[in-house]
């Protein structure tokens, strides 16, 4: 295990607070060596170093990121597996679900799209052109936006095609120059956004998840948090395919193998409880064999487990030989009282058990219940059943007690041998993920000195249009500046009318959002309410200790949040700042952002104080 470096670690804390990421789920060892390599490329001394330099070079912090996300893809990459996934497991996936109903995939940690785009190929293959895009949806996630940026673009070179069949490059992708664009008509149905799989929320009803070569970057308790997670966003019966380094050794709880060599998992779904009743029914009277009588007495006393039965009143009608043996409870205690015996309250209160069992009608088990007999601990589990007759009248109850304390013992070593076994598959795998990304990290750097050789072969093409391009950048950058001033200009004068119009008003102005959050506060609402505009603003409208009576304005301000968006006023009596009483006239109006939802709405509340009382209320 790798130790503990504190200032490594402050290096983490610091990226997660200033940037958002964070980096504090991923395995040491990797994650160190890719820091290492970024801090000797631009001659650091140690990690606080290298802290003190980004926090002076804001812009270093795009290069550390490119270093720390290995961005290794590419299409139909480890062939097998897509071969499998698309002859063994799509038509299946497709055919239970009904021709109308959408389907959902998700890429995560898709870097620059060739893996989001190699399964929009399969699944037109296997739907059709028109019912691709009329059915189906990809989400394509990263973290790296540049990645994302290049993925939205979806186009490539003829060496990052050499994998895709002759036959699917014509008919999915459209030539410009030297570069390969996948067919705009299909790239609607694939999505790409930023998405965290540590911190943010997953997709949801995913009916394909590809996750491949990811998990493997990180420490073993953030996998257990990301595959929950992704548990959570398949449907039933959802597949989940990752990379060839990553195989969910310890967690068969809720993936089970499809195909275990090719790493494609299905969702297990949570498992149903269901409760039960016994009940034992009373033997016939008539005509019995002779000697039945006695055959059920010592039937009963030479039972292997020690059983009591009791009848509907609490009296001791039977016990065995087993009772005797465990409890001391004999046939001399037979026409007792249970509650007489020291059995009724040890080891455990059975009392209520037997009282619940005979109210209730239904079987009752207690388990884990441990009793020292001779200094030894015996581990118990009690049953009590209710005894009635075929017509549902009680008998009483009968108590069995089972000693499990063998298979406690089992159970226990059981346990210990499954955590040994699980910290071995663990210690597997993370050596295997470990292999695979020093692998990866490998191919990167190789892919790293092929592009910096091309880049050099271009250098001298570059130099030559390298001062028309400053030329052209210079226009672009007045332009945009112009625009900014433009634009500058044209938000000061909104502002500075907006706060005119507010100051010029009698009423308070309040603007909440969906949720009643303030986001503006006028200056005649700190006039009225003694609260200024700094302290109010983000706070919980109903939250605020002013003199407006809530309660009443409950049902107001619902209505005007409520998809129906009705705007409506009242009067009410309430308490200005000076303590004085005043009559304030409330007028709620819905506030909906154009083509938005419901959710990105909220409310303009204008509060007027009658100007009568006002006035008397506050003299100048």
């Amino acid at each position: 295990m790798i130790p503990t470096d504190p200032d490594f670690e402050a290096l983490l804390i610091y990226l997660k607070e200033s940037r958002g990421f964070d980096f504090t789920g991923y395995k040491r060892s990797s994650l160190m060596r890719r820091v290492d390599r970024r801090i000797g490329q631009i001659g650091g001394a140690g990690y606080l170093d290298y802290l003190d330099h980004l926090q002076v070079h804001p812009d270093e912090f795009t290069a550390l990121f490119n270093t720390i996300l290995i961005n290794v893809t590419g299409f139909f990459r480890d062939p097998d597996a897509w071969e499998h996934l698309r002859a063994e497991i799509l038509p299946p996936l497709l055919e239970s679900r009904p021709p109308e109903v959408p389907i959902r995939i998700w890429s995560a940690g898709c870097a620059s799209g060739e893996e989001a785009y190699t399964l929009a190929i399969l699944l037109a293959e296997q739907l059709g052109i028109n019912a691709f895009r009329d059915r189906v949806k990809i989400y394509a996630t990263d973290v790296d936006e540049e990645q994302l940026a290049e993925a939205r673009q979806a186009a490539y070179d003829e060496q990052a095609l050499r994998a895709v069949p002759a036959d699917l490059t014509e008919k999915y992708f459209e030539r410009s120059g030297d570069r390969f664009t996948f067919r705009k008509d299909l790239r609607r149905s694939v999505i790409f956004g930023r998405n965290d799989l540590v911190q943010d929320a997953p997709i949801s009803r995913i009916d394909l998840l590809a996750c491949r070569n990811t998990l493997m970057y990180f420490n073993a308790e953030t996998q257990t948090r990301i595959l929950s997670r992704f548990h959570f966003a398949l449907a039933d019966s959802g597949i989940l395919l990752l990379g060839k380094a990553e195989m969910l050794l310890s967690h068969g709880t809720i993936f089970a193998p499809v195909d275990l060599k090719r790493r494609i998992f299905r969702r297990v779904p949570r498992a149903a409880h269901q409760n039960g009743a016994v009940f034992a029914e009373a033997l016939p009277t008539a005509g019995p064999p002779a000697g039945l009588d006695q055959l059920r007495t010592e039937a009963f006393a030479a039972g292997p487990v020690a059983q009591l039965t009791i009848t509907a009143e609490g009296m001791v009608a039977l016990a065995n030989t087993r009772l005797e043996t465990l409890f001391g409870v004999s046939a001399r205690d037979i026409g007792r009282p249970f509650r007489d015996l020291d059995l009724s309250y040890r080891p455990v209160e059975l009392r209520r058990y037997v009282e619940q069992a005979q109210v209730e009608r239904r079987a009752l088990r207690v388990g884990d219940v441990e009793y020292l007999r001779a200094g030894e601990a015996i581990h118990l589990e009690i049953e009590f059943n209710p005894l009635t007759t075929s017509g549902g009248s009680l008998l009483g109850v009968n108590v069995v007690f089972h000693d499990v304390t063998a298979a406690r013992r089992l159970r226990d070593d059981l346990e210990q041998a499954h955590q040994q076994l699980e910290a071995a598959y663990e210690e597997l795998q993370s050596t295997n993920e470990e292999l695979e990304t020093t692998n990866e990290e490998l191919q990167s750097t190789v892919e790293e000195l092929e592009t910096t050789n091309e880049e050099l072969q271009s250098t001298n093409e570059e130099l030559e249009t390298m001062n028309e391009e400053l030329q052209s950048t210079n226009e672009e950058l007045q332009n945009i500046n112009d625009q900014l001033r433009i634009s500058t200009a044209q938000l000061d004068d909104a502002n500075t009318f907006l706060e005119t119009v507010l100051a010029g008003l009698r009423a308070g102005v309040v603007v909440v959002d969906h949720d009643l959050r303030i986001r503006v506060w006028s200056g005649r609402a700190e006039e009225l309410w003694g609260v200024r505009s700094h302290e109010a603003v983000g706070q919980h409208f109903l939250n605020l200790d002013i003199g407006l009576p809530f309660e009443r304005l409950r049902p107001l301000l619902r209505g005007a949040l409520g998809e129906q968006g009705r705007a409506a006023e009242m009067a009410v009596e309430a308490v200005n700042r000076r303590g004085r009483a005043i009559t304030v006239r409330v007028a709620a109006t819905p506030l909906a952002a154009q083509g938005a939802g419901p959710d990105h709405g909220g409310a303009i509340i204008v509060m007027e104080a009658d100007a009568a009382l006002d006035a008397a209320a506050d003299p100048v």
